[in-house]
């Protein structure tokens, strides 16, 4: 569920880790709190069900009331390629970025960009799968070629199911595809195995031979989808947070309706995503959203979180994914009530429940 990487992605992405290398290397990242105050803010999104409500909530005029109310102004922007979103977010041409755990640890925060995940928005419960022709097994996916999003949470989800059979990566041979052309390329005869996300996933189930062995569902709770800010951005303007929270779980109550209205909403974040109502809201049945904000309070602050991380952490590093890093502590991660994973003195990735903890008791 990392959206989209492709080759130019992968390029990018590189580039970040290879960014990342002397801050690893030793350096402190710069501390957070120098960023400036201001009036205008751009965060980024890219088409996921989970996601959807952001770019309602700014056709809905959601977005609009919440900013007036702080006196600010927010843009939400489309980005067609989900690693390019992220990777312009480090870049600092976003204030924030809809982003799973994986990525944002891998890519800003391990480049050493102070990172805060302000919403949990939900967790993948069978939106990702690993899928197979003509076997119904993951042991048959020993000796095969998988396609998938390399470097993404499709090859943390392949390395999970592979597991459960006692199996590793190196009993496959991964190949590197793009979301743009994963359908295509597993439509081929000599395509046997894949790993994708919706709605790629669900097109793809539904080729002739084609059985789903895994999915996110077996791993609930590890596949996250975060909106996350700027460290330094959100300590000027904690007004943002306010105003993001606010428009956030407005939409969440909004899109759990069953009347006429939530069923409008839902209609209209389809079309945004560029499919029909039933498909929308088949994919969000595998979505669990956290549209209870102390439900998030509470999911964020679970120890279960830290065992998520970990398990994310001890992956991305044994990948290469934090360059130059002599262990996986390297990249420091944050927790409400004190607790820390990594080293306390390189946190670059920090769950902030302050937020939601406002909407939770009204205080908005």
């Amino acid at each position: 569920m990392i959206k989209k990487i492709g080759e130019a992605g992968k390029v990018a992405l590189m580039a970040g880790m290879l960014a990342g290398t002397a801050m690893l290397a030793g350096c402190s990242p710069a501390p957070a709190g120098q960023a400036q105050k201001k009036t205008e803010f751009n965060i980024g999104w890219s088409i996921y069900a989970g996601w959807m409500p952001w770019p309602y909530a700014q056709q809905a005029g959601i977005v609009k009331k919440w900013a007036d109310k702080y006196h600010i102004k927010i843009n939400i922007v489309q980005v067609n390629d989900y690693v390019e979103s992220v990777n312009q977010f480090n870049a600092g041409k976003f204030d924030g970025v809809t982003v799973t755990n994986m990525d944002a640890l891998t890519i800003p925060a391990a480049a050493g960009k102070d990172t805060s995940a302000i919403i949990m928005g939900d967790y993948s419960n069978g939106n990702d799968g690993v899928l197979l022709k003509g076997a119904n097994s993951i042991a048959a996916l020993k000796g095969k070629q998988v396609y998938l999003v390399e470097l993404s949470v499709s090859h943390y989800l392949l390395a999970r199911a592979l597991g459960t059979a006692g199996l590793s990566l190196s009993d496959v041979k991964t190949v590197n595809t793009s979301d743009a052309d994963i359908v295509g390329a597993f439509s081929s005869p000599d395509a046997q195995a894949a790993v994708a996300w919706n709605p790629q996933l669900s097109v793809m189930r539904g080729q002739q031979g084609v059985n789903q062995v895994f999915s996110s569902a077996q791993v609930p709770g590890e596949i996250l989808d975060l909106l996350t800010v700027d460290t330094a951005t959100l300590k000027a303007n904690p007004d943002l947070g306010k105003a993001l929270a606010g428009i956030w779980y407005e939409t969440m109550a909004l899109m759990k309706r069953q009347d006429a209205q939530g069923k409008a909403a839902r209609a209209a974040m389809a079309k945004l995503a560029g499919t029909t109502p039933e498909v929308f809201d088949n994919q969000l049945k595998t979505t669990f959203l956290y549209d209870d904000p102390k439900a998030a309070v509470a999911a964020t602050g679970s120890p279960s979180l830290v065992t998520t991380m970990t398990r994310v952490r001890d992956f991305s590093f044994s990948k290469g994914l934090f360059k130059g890093a002599s262990s996986a502590d390297a990249v420091g991660m944050s927790f409400p009530g004190g607790k820390t994973l990594g080293e306390a003195q390189h946190v670059t990735l920090r769950f902030d429940d302050s937020f939601m903890k406002m909407a939770a008791d009204g205080k908005l």
